[in-house]
């Protein structure tokens, strides 16, 4: 076997580093994240470990909550296919037209509903970039302030629950989603605070940047206005009887998937928007991400399991607290540092499959909740993900922006919110009861 030859060290990085060759020769990630993983098992252990994957795949399919990812994602699919976020976004225009960057401000609102919706940034970078964009820019908005409000926005997705990423990381962390969710709720929240004073403040210092709309463009009638909130109001209506069941302990979480699906599909009916079209575009996007992230998932199962046989976790431990002797809080530092500069160059789940199963033990043996370091990093890929050169926000800008928005453009755009995500990272790290207190109070029964 090639263990006999050579040290598990080194094993483990040429593992590593070929998994990030593959990945940047343009391989899924799911491909080269478990070909990688395979064949070093079966070079290590010869044939006996090709019951790894086999083990994986059933690990898989016998968890639970992961039934909660495809319908979850297939409400947002809905909720967007259906135009009923176009609803939520014309009842925003209304309410908030007359502030100063009030557009600006209603975009932001818009997206913290659709991320309560999705759990994905797609979406919300989809809906925001080709509905929300073109009304600001023929309104004189501030191009540069307002694709990052939408890039922003958008990456909210993975921390407001139900977050696929989070679903990633219980799946490779062994922790509860439940739990997950609920630790994201609060942070979420934050983040999109910190994100409407900035632009509240900075267009009312500098008015010209959102100006509001003129008084002939908010005098609508109030018959209008009670059939722009009526039809805006179905998502949050969705949303909180979905959240609602949940919190008072009438159905566990998969349930509350269920009735979320159940009940887009009902407004999407009631608004008479539901045909064939329309359900064709739903169940081919649900499958289709919901298929990648279950192959994803699999793969890190394996990749994760021949890093824990290496010892991989244990060599991590020893160079941090060992041979650097930084302290835990040093330690956690260190990681987050790591995942920033990761995600310049990698999406959040070949971060997640590469580091989690080293970090998480390791997080576990300093005495820190992995519920609240799942949070830390979801809010981490929040940062990744509007981080140059290849911040996946800024290349799904670049392919859905109005034309007048150059690359430049969104490169400078990001700058003020990625210092907002970086304050509201080390808010929560040093106050991890914003992350813990839901979960500690619903879940801890």
């Amino acid at each position: 076997m090639l263990a006999e030859y050579l040290s598990y060290e080194f094993i483990a990085l040429f593992m590593f580093i070929t998994m990030l060759v593959m990945m940047f020769t343009g391989q899924r990630v799911f491909g080269a994240i478990g070909f990688v993983a395979a064949a070093s098992a079966l070079l290590i252990w010869g044939e006996g470990s090709m019951e790894m994957p086999y083990t994986a795949t059933w690990k898989l399919f016998k968890w639970y909550p992961m039934l909660t990812l495809p319908l979850f994602i297939y409400m947002g699919f809905m909720i967007s296919e259906s135009g009923i976020a176009n609803d939520l976004y014309k009842m925003f225009h209304v309410l908030f037209g007359g502030v100063k960057g009030g557009l600006a401000i209603g975009t932001m609102f818009m997206m913290v509903a659709i991320s309560a919706m999705n759990g994905l940034s797609v979406a919300g970078m989809a809906i925001g970039a080709t509905i929300a964009l073109p009304e600001m820019l023929r309104r004189n908005y501030d191009k540069r302030m307002i694709t990052g409000v939408v890039q922003a926005g958008s990456s909210l997705g993975i921390l407001i629950p139900p977050s696929v990423v989070m679903v990633l990381y219980g799946m490779i962390a062994r922790q509860p989603v439940s739990k997950l969710w609920m630790a994201g709720i609060l942070p979420g929240l934050l983040m999109a605070f910190l994100f409407l004073i900035y632009i509240y403040v900075r267009c009312k210092l500098q008015p010209e940047l959102g100006p509001p709309l003129k008084k002939e463009e908010r005098s609508v009638s109030t018959i209008e206005k009670i059939r722009l909130l009526k039809a805006g109001i179905i998502p949050f209506l969705i949303f909180f009887f979905m959240t609602g069941l949940f919190l008072m302990g009438i159905a566990s979480l998969v349930e509350c998937s269920a009735v979320g699906a159940f009940l887009a599909t009902l407004a999407a009916i009631y608004k008479k928007r539901f045909n064939r079209v329309v359900l064709d575009n739903t169940l081919k996007k649900t499958l289709g991400v919901s298929c990648m992230f279950m192959w994803i998932i699999l793969a890190a199962l394996t990749f994760g399991a021949v890093f824990d046989g290496l010892g991989a976790g244990r060599a991590i431990e020893t160079l941090f607290i060992e041979k650097w002797n930084l302290t835990p809080w040093g330690v956690l530092i260190m990681m987050q540092l790591s995942y920033i500069l990761m995600g310049m160059f990698l999406d959040d789940t070949a971060m997640l499959v590469i580091v989690a199963p080293l970090y998480v033990p390791l997080i576990i043996s300093l005495g820190f909740d992995p519920i609240w370091y799942g949070v830390l990093y979801t809010i981490t890929c929040q940062i990744a993900y509007m981080t140059p050169p290849f911040g996946y926000n800024l290349f799904l800008m670049r392919a859905m922006a109005p034309k007048e928005i150059t690359l430049n453009d969104i490169y400078r755009s990001i700058i003020p919110f990625v210092l907002i995500m970086v304050v509201g990272l080390a808010i929560v790290m040093a106050f991890p009861e914003i992350a813990t207190y839901l979960p500690e109070k619903y879940l801890s029964r």
